[in-house]
Order: C-alpha cells, then structure tokens, then sequence
C-alpha cells in the first residue's frame, strides 16, 4: 500500500508549484480544485514522514539493544515497546489516509425528507429533522437553501427538499440516508400512549450540468397554480412547475417561488441529483456488493436510527451507538454520531483493501 509514496510525493511538489502559478489565479474552480488536492496530498506526505521518523527511531534503539550497559538496555526495550505502539497507529492512519477517496465527497448535497408511516407525527418529526440538520448545517457555515416543499397544516411537512451548500457537505452527510424512527408522546394524545412514526431521508449529491446532461426533448414541463396547505393559494399565477423526466420516469415538482423560472431552475437541480444518484447506484451494483454496502447501500427502506423521547434517547442501529442526550441531538448537535457512523464505514473499507492485498 506505500509503494507508490514516491509519486505522490512528486505530485504533491508539482501541486504546489501550480498553486504559484498566477494562471490558475484565474480559474477559481481550477485553483480551488487544486488546493484540495494538495492539501490531501499534504496529509499523505506528512503522515508517511512522521512513519519513516519512527522506523529510524526505533532502528537507532534495536541498536542499542547490544549495548554492554545493561540499564542502557533496559532504557531501549523501553523506547521500543513505545515506538512499535507509535508506528502501528501511524501505519494506520496513512492507510486510512490512502483509501480510495469518494469522488462525490466534496459535492455540495441534495437532502430529500420525507414523512412515511404516522400521518401527521410523522409530518411533524420530518419539520423536526428538517431543523436539526439545517442547525447542524448552521454549526459547520455551510448554507441551507430549500428547493421544495409540501407543508401541512398542523407545521409539518409531507416533504420538503433541501440544498446544502458548503465544504465536504456530502462527505459528512451521505451515511444519513435510511429511515429514521421515532418514538414519543403526540402532542394531540390524551391517554399518554407512545406513537412510533417513520421519515425517509435520501441524501444525494447534487450533479453538474456538465455530469448529468438532461436534453429539453427529454422533460416535460407542467405548470399550475400553487397551493399551500388546506387548498390555500400561494399566489395567483401559475407558477408551480412539475418536470417529468420521460426517459427514467422521474419527476420532480417546486411550488415554493413565485416566479416559474425559479421554480424550473430548482426542479432541475433535484433531477439532476436524482438521476445522478440512479446511475451511480446501478453503476455499483454492477461493480461489486460490498461497495454498495460501503456507501451506504443504496437500500433506503431500512431502518437507521431510532429517536425515543420518553427515555431521551438516539440509537444508531448500524454502529451500535446510544447517546442519551437527545435535545440536543435534535438541535443539531450531530457532530459524534456522524464521525461514529463515518469511522465505522471507513473501517469496513479498511478491511476491505486489507482483504485484497
């Protein structure tokens, strides 16, 4: 797995002298491009010399371990016992390092929720959620924009679809599609009796006009009037828009601007991601199980998470982990739970590569 740390070196050095070049001054996205990838380049080379530091150190003690003095001895079986420790967690960390990178981590991110089983709680716990990761969002300066909703009357939303924009976003998002379940007391229950109810998250990185190419003969673009909830009219135009993509199927609506560009431009960014999402999940399957399962699956229909209120708590169900401070979990307090689930996966696709060689 180190072998190619020679090139990588040379590819770190050649990145840098680009970020000198004033050219590339020119070209935002290009030089932005460029600065990630050497800054992760950066991280590579670091970890490896900090490696190489402490296979020196513990050349020079093994030496010593001839030495006539046996306290000198003793002091170098020391140092070794610690340095050995020391190079096993640096080996660690540069082969996590060096993992294949997910190509859509850097992408800002589509997050599609949706109400499913417990009619109007459920509606209710999608607002909720819908707040926690916009909080969560807030914590991080990235940038929350709506793009669809379906409100109702009681607060929640039957759905509600959201871009958010910001670095890494789905890096740090992507492990949060699947159904999230919750467990409390509805407001409107009089016998105290405890409801369960069920939302879908999808979350989906949002695709490029350049990486998913819709042609205009390929849509069909309905419009209507708007109409919140009970019937309520937004406004007096026909502004909502509906575009179905003919070839797949898909169809996405925006009613939440009044004005009808604003609605297509939207509706097409959600397709965009959609479609995009579509072809990489039947691209994976295609490529391997186990990858599928890496990323998450693809499988939104199973059940992630629990969030009991009565006993305060959220349960992640793939990782095993319980946090009993769910106030402020739902108050967008999501940092542990999203590095757990992120370093547990990260772990499988560790010892996957080792299984391969």
């Amino acid at each position: 797995m180190f072998s190619d740390f020679e090139e990588i070196e040379k590819n770190h050095a050649r990145l840098e002298a680009d970020l000198s070049d004033p050219d590339i001054l020119k070209e935002p996205k290009l030089f932005r491009d460029t600065a990630r990838r050497h800054n992760e380049l950066g991280k590579v080379v670091a970890a490896w010399r900090q490696l190489k530091k402490i296979q020196e150190d513990l050349a020079g003690a093994r030496a010593m371990l001839a030495d006539e003095n046996p306290e000198l001895r003793e002091m170098a079986q020391m140092e070794i016992d610690s340095l050995s420790q020391g190079e096993a967690r640096a080996e660690e960390n540069l082969k996590i390092l060096l993992l294949p990178k997910d190509p859509n981590d850097d992408k800002n991110t589509v997050v599609e929720i949706r109400a499913g089983t417990g009619g109007d709680e459920a509606a209710l716990f999608a607002a909720d959620l819908f707040r926690m990761y916009a909080r969560y969002a807030e914590t991080k300066g990235w940038r929350v924009e709506i793009l669809s909703s379906s409100p109702t009357d009681g607060g929640g939303f039957k759905e509600i679809i959201a871009l958010i924009e910001g670095e890494r976003v789905y890096s740090r998002l992507k492990y949060e599609s699947g159904v999230h379940r919750v467990q409390r007391v509805p407001a409107t229950e009089t016998q105290g009796r405890i409801h369960t109810s069920a939302v879908t998250v999808a979350v989906l990185p949002e695709a490029e006009e350049v990486e998913v190419d819709i042609k205009p003969e390929e849509i069909k673009v309905d419009v209507y009037r708007s109409s919140g909830p009970g019937g309520q009219s937004v406004n007096t135009t026909d502004s909502a828009v509906r575009v179905t993509h003919l070839p797949s199927g898909l169809v996405v609506t925006c009613q939440d601007e009044k004005s009808q560009i604003k609605n297509k431009v939207k509706a097409l960014r959600v397709l965009r991601a959609r479609l995009m999402d579509q072809m990489t999940a039947e691209q994976q399957s295609r490529i391997s199980e186990e990858r599928r399962d890496q990323v998450g699956s693809g499988d939104r229909s199973e059940r992630i998470r629990t969030y009991n209120f009565p006993q305060g708590r959220m349960t992640d169900h793939r990782v095993g982990l319980t946090l009993y401070r769910l106030p402020e979990i739902m108050n967008g307090d999501l940092g542990e739970t999203i590095e757990t689930v992120g370093a547990s996966f990260q772990a499988k696709q560790l010892a996957e590569a080792r299984k391969n060689g």
